[in-house]
């Protein structure tokens, strides 16, 4: 197989219908990485094709689910042999640190082997009471169909996994289009997927950009349900294409995530040390290019500038460079179009009245951070207000805003200001205040003195434009699943409702 053979259709892998090709560019110095397929329409109609196929009249819908599980589990394992590989390959294609992608590919095993375990421990349908012995009533879960899954470049392997496993062990096959920025580790997955012995035609992918092989695979009529994780404004599209044709559809659209400081939390130096380090966790992970990043800190006044100063100062300490460097913690932005769009929006909050306590540029290149790259510095914006587009906008780079609170209710109030609703912390030692705050905050994640961990069991997914359905957790297993009422009259007579 060539390098340019990153197409998957119908068990066969191959170049794109009308030869076009990508360059896949390392974003720690923008050298080449890989060439892979671009694909386009006509790419995406020969998936769906496929992957209808093998829906209609091949075994894996028809598959136990104990087998189907048992792909996953050995899936699973395979992931775990190739580690070290996968977690080089994600550092080096979305620019994260390896022990990030290393931490990713752990997740991604563990996602499998959840939902291996879910689907199996379920039983085959729930009876329901008629109300009378001579009718048998159950409801039964079957697979949806075809589902297109779209996934985006910041987590391309978890974020496909939490799509891919599910629809799998629920009998569906699928058509997949990764980000056309960073395909590598989703191309991997397919063929572990196919070294599993997953059947041909189930598994089919498509390397290529979102308008024409994302839009044909959420328009398209041979699609029963699309499941896309991105932006808003790509997401409100995939909605409108997917509506003419009435296809499930699942978005994840990101969020502008707010981290709640009371002065409590505060009191005692371990306490302050563990919010402030937590503050930077939230913020700066996968240089803030995290649909969850605790980019808001929402600081109680009287504490304020403490916090903002003791932040500032180990922000500026950072070590930032090429991810796959021993020692570096935060790697560069995954384009150059993200690092003018970072660079973008701090300009404008200046302009708007921040106080850029750290970062606010692009370091100067060293040994780990090569000119070229698309580095830029973990930045605290101070002084910031409600009102600016860098405290309401998704940045989806290492920017931190600050603003500052008196009371609960105003917390509550700043934390809910914000057309998204994905996750939120809350950071208090009144544990009476801790749940009142977790149970008014309107987003789908809510973590008490903690930021970012997240469960395979637990659902995930937010309020308002973060979207609509959810991943993981049994309602991830839901999403691609149909619920079918089936009715048997055990003594059928005649009903004469009409005379005759």
């Amino acid at each position: 197989m060539s390098a340019e053979e990153t197409i998957h259709v119908g068990g066969r892998w191959r170049a794109a219908l009308a030869g076009e090709t990508r360059e896949i560019v390392d974003p720690a110095d923008a050298t080449i990485l890989a060439v892979v397929a671009e694909g386009a329409e006509a790419d995406a109609d020969d998936a769906i094709t496929a992957a209808r196929r093998a829906f209609d009249e091949g075994p894996w819908p028809r598959t136990p689910v104990a087998e189907r599980a048992a792909l996953l589990r050995r899936t699973a394992a395979l992931l775990r042999r190739d580690r070290e590989e996968l977690g080089l390959l994600e550092s080096r294609d979305a620019g994260k640190t390896v022990e990030e992608g290393r931490v990713d590919v752990d997740c991604v095993a563990d996602a499998f082997d959840y939902f291996a375990g879910l689907a199996a421990g379920q039983s085959a349908g729930r009876v329901v009471d008629a109300g009378t012995d001579s009718v048998h009533s159950v409801v039964v879960y079957e697979p949806v169909g075809v589902c297109a899954l779209i996934t985006p470049w910041n987590y391309p392997l978890l974020q496909a996994s939490w799509k891919v496993a599910p629809a799998l062990v629920a009998g569906n096959t699928f058509v997949l289009k990764p980000s056309e920025i960073t395909p590598m580790t989703t191309v991997a997955l397919v063929r572990l997927l196919t070294e599993a012995g997953l059947p041909e035609g189930v598994a089919n992918l498509v390397t290529g950009p979102g308008h024409s092989v994302g839009a044909r695979f959420a328009g398209h009529p041979g699609v029963d349900l699309v499941s896309f994780t991105g932006g808003l404004v790509s997401g409100t599209k995939v909605a409108r294409s997917a509506a003419d044709t009435v296809k499930k559809v699942a978005l994840e659209l990101g969020g502008k995530n707010p981290n709640v400081v009371f002065a409590d939390a505060c009191a005692t130096e371990e306490g302050f040390d563990t919010a402030v380090d937590q503050a930077l966790n939230a913020a700066f992970i996968h240089s803030g290019q995290v649909c969850s990043a605790g980019s808001r800190l929402i600081v109680e006044e009287s504490v304020r500038e403490r916090f903002v100063a003791e932040l500032a100062r180990r922000a500026g300490r950072i070590r930032l460079g090429r991810g796959t460097e021993d020692g570096v913690e935060c790697g560069p932005l995954v384009s150059p179009q993200q690092l003018e769009k970072t660079e973008y929006y701090v300009d404008a909050a200046i302009a708007e009245g921040a106080v850029v306590r750290s970062g606010g540029r692009r370091p100067e290149p060293s040994a780990t951070r090569p000119a070229n790259g698309y580095f830029y510095e973990p930045t605290v914006l101070d002084r910031c207000e409600r009102t600016m587009r860098v405290v309401r906008e998704e940045v989806f780079g290492p920017v931190l805003t600050v603003e500052t609170f008196t009371t609960e209710d105003e917390a509550v109030a700043l934390a809910n200001d914000t057309e998204y609703g994905l996750a939120g912390g809350v950071w208090t030692s009144d544990a009476g205040r801790a749940r009142r705050v977790a149970g008014r905050l309107r987003h789908g994640t809510v973590w008490i003195n903690d930021f970012h961990p997240y469960l395979p069991q637990a659902e995930w997914g937010g309020f308002g434009k973060s979207g609509v359905g959810r991943e993981l957790g049994p309602s991830g297993l839901a999403e691609y699943r149909e619920a079918k009422h089936v009715y048997q009259n055990l003594d059928p007579k005649p009903v004469r409702w009409f005379a005759g």
